[in-house]
């Protein structure tokens, strides 16, 4: 278990997220933060989710003081293609289509910093998804319930309608979520 003094945040506006992290029986705090989530031409997948991971700590950092303070960001990597949540509900049937019958990468990394001690952890995690054929009404009808504008890649595994797209996984399935359980909480040991 993780013990510690400290206060402890978590700088997402993810209700997944949150959800994943009192699996680890943590206290925590939540706070949001806006960060433009831009793509660079060329950047390698686990470079770009990093960079956004750290990018939201650094503005999280101004937020608290002397706490402990957890960051992540996930993106959806189809080919060389970095996809992240959908502008509207068109560029999520576009993507959802994109990804229908095929397999794609789900990266998500992560940022500890204790800022007590100024010790940083920052990983990732990549998992392998293989959606089955989708059909257009399928994923018309997705999409008309919403679900998919907050989510990269325009769907969520874990608690709705996206869950059957998924025919398989190779790789952690709390990454695909949002957060790598296992590397999050050896990180956070490692701070306190």
């Amino acid at each position: 278990m993780i013990k510690t003094n400290q206060k402890i945040y978590l700088a997402s506006k993810s209700p997944r997220r949150r959800k994943l992290l009192k699996q680890l029986g943590i206290n925590f705090n939540v706070f949001s933060v806006n960060s433009v989530e831009d793509f660079l031409d060329g950047e390698h997948p686990v470079e770009c989710v990093k960079r956004l991971a750290l990018e939201k700590m650094e503005i999280a950092k101004k937020r608290v003081g002397q706490s402990i303070i957890i960051t992540a960001d996930t993106i959806v990597v189809l080919g060389k293609k970095v996809i992240g949540k959908p502008t509207n509900k068109i560029d999520a049937i576009k993507i959802l289509s994109s990804l229908s019958g095929k397999v794609h990468k789900v990266y998500t990394s992560f940022c500890v910093v204790n800022q007590k001690t100024n010790k940083i952890i920052v990983d990732y995690e990549k998992t392998e998804v293989e959606f089955r054929m989708l059909t257009k009404d399928e994923i018309a009808d997705y999409v008309k319930g919403g679900s998919p504008m907050d989510k990269a890649g325009a769907y969520g595994i874990q608690d709705d309608f996206g869950a059957v797209f998924v025919e398989r996984i190779n790789g952690c399935y709390y990454n695909v979520v949002g957060l790598p359980l296992t590397k999050l909480y050896n990180a956070l040991r490692k701070v306190t």
